[in-house]
This record gives structure tokens, C-alpha cells and sequence, in this order.
């Protein structure tokens, strides 16, 4: 009996899947795309946003490499602050914005290892909400 009531809960969860599958696709492909535009941009944040980390920790070598990572971040952010009417993300984006411009005032002082933390924590929330 334990076998048949795995499968019946297997054919109940599937059937749900079909189901929310079939209202995912009916509500709209733009907006699905646009989700998957956001997550997309996200990761590409993410991967400079660890290029930023990199180019800090060897600012001594390279200061070009921080303001590079900086403008391929902004270049990402206007992707998806064009992309959006979502509430949510527009904040994030906003959020990590005003941050890269902190970390990018910082360098120009002069500050060769500036606090990237705000970056990282509004990449980290960027992320969450493109997150479907």
C-alpha cells in the first residue's frame, strides 16, 4: 500500500506541475521573459561583482581593473532597470547602484581598498528578487 500511495502522490504533484506550468505560460511570455531577462543580468552582476572583489584585492597591480568591474556592474543594472516595471527590483537595482557609486567615489579619493560590503549585500538582494 506504501508503494501506491507513493504513486499517487507523485501523479498529484506532477498533475499540480502541469498545472502551474500551464498558468505560467498562459499569463504572459513577456512577463516570463522579462523574469528570465532579470535573471539572467543578475548572474552577469554576480560574476562582476566577484571581478570587483578580485580587482580590490589587487588594486596595487592593476586600479584600472576596479573601475572596469564598476562599469561593466552599472552596464548590467541599466539592462535590467530598462526591463522592469517590478517594484521590488527597481529598489534593488537602485540600491546597488547608490552603492557602486559609493565604492566608485571612494577610488577617485583615493581609497585603494575601498568597502565593497554594500555592493555584495545589494548584488546578494538583486539576485533574490530576480529570483522566481
Amino acid at each position: 500500500m506504501a508503494a501506491s500511495r507513493r504513486r499517487g502522490r507523485i501523479t498529484v504533484i506532477a498533475a499540480v506541475a502541469a498545472v502551474t506550468l500551464t498558468v505560467g505560460l498562459t499569463t504572459g511570455c513577456d512577463a516570463v521573459n522579462k523574469a528570465l531577462d532579470c535573471v539572467r543580468t543578475a548572474d552577469a552582476i554576480a560574476d562582476s561583482v566577484t571581478d570587483l572583489q578580485q580587482a580590490v584585492e589587487n588594486a596595487a597591480n592593476d586600479p584600472t581593473q576596479t573601475d572596469a568591474s564598476l562599469d561593466s556592474i552599472e552596464k548590467n543594472l541599466d539592462k535590467i532597470g530598462d526591463r522592469t516595471d517590478d517594484a521590488d527590483v527597481n529598489k534593488a537595482v537602485d540600491d546597488l547602484d547608490a552603492a557602486v557609486s559609493n565604492v566608485r567615489t571612494a577610488v577617485r579619493n583615493g581609497d585603494d581598498t575601498p568597502d565593497i560590503t554594500p555592493v555584495t549585500r545589494a548584488a546578494g538582494e538583486l539576485t533574490k528578487v530576480c529570483t522566481p
